[in-house]
């Protein structure tokens, strides 16, 4: 199967699990739970919440545990939080003040998701192979992402 066809299929998936359900918690965990279980070399699969103008903080994922707090600005979390904009980060050691909650994430792409013209959450998906992620993944998960959106 193609990355599209794959990411095509995760987010018919992802509208049947959330389809007519508001609560963003639930339907972020359900939503955790299938890009963890469905990407292959994945390591971590969750969300950040924005917390106040200037802090994420931990929302439902699934992995080892994680940072629970992330200054806006700061890691890659943190600069998608910042910026509004996905983070296609190839190796996280390269990147200026990564955060590193797992000294086994290698790779990383970050989502913002928006509500009302503002950052409402970020998704985060470590891996740790170097270079998981591509355009094709960015793509495929913002098109999930948007699906989530519709839901807030």
């Amino acid at each position: 199967m193609q990355k599209h066809d794959f990411y095509q299929s995760l987010v018919k998936q992802t509208q049947s699990l959330i389809g007519g359900e508001s609560n963003v918690i639930a339907n972020m965990a359900n939503i955790s739970a299938l890009l963890f279980t469905s990407l292959d070399d994945v390591n971590w699969a969750g969300f950040y919440f924005m917390d106040s103008p200037t802090e994420l903080v931990l929302g439902p994922f699934q992995g080892n545990p994680a940072c629970i707090r992330i200054p806006v600005g700061k890691g890659v979390c943190g600069t998608a939080a910042a910026t509004g904009q996905t983070q296609l980060i190839e190796d996280v050691h390269a990147f200026d003040g990564h955060i590193a909650c797992d000294a086994a994430s290698n790779s990383e792409v970050v989502v913002p998701i928006m509500k009302a013209g503002k950052v409402f959450a970020v998704l985060d998906i470590d891996s740790p192979s170097i270079s998981r992620f591509d355009t094709d993944d960015q793509a495929g998960l913002e098109a999930l992402v948007k699906c989530l959106e519709a839901s807030l």
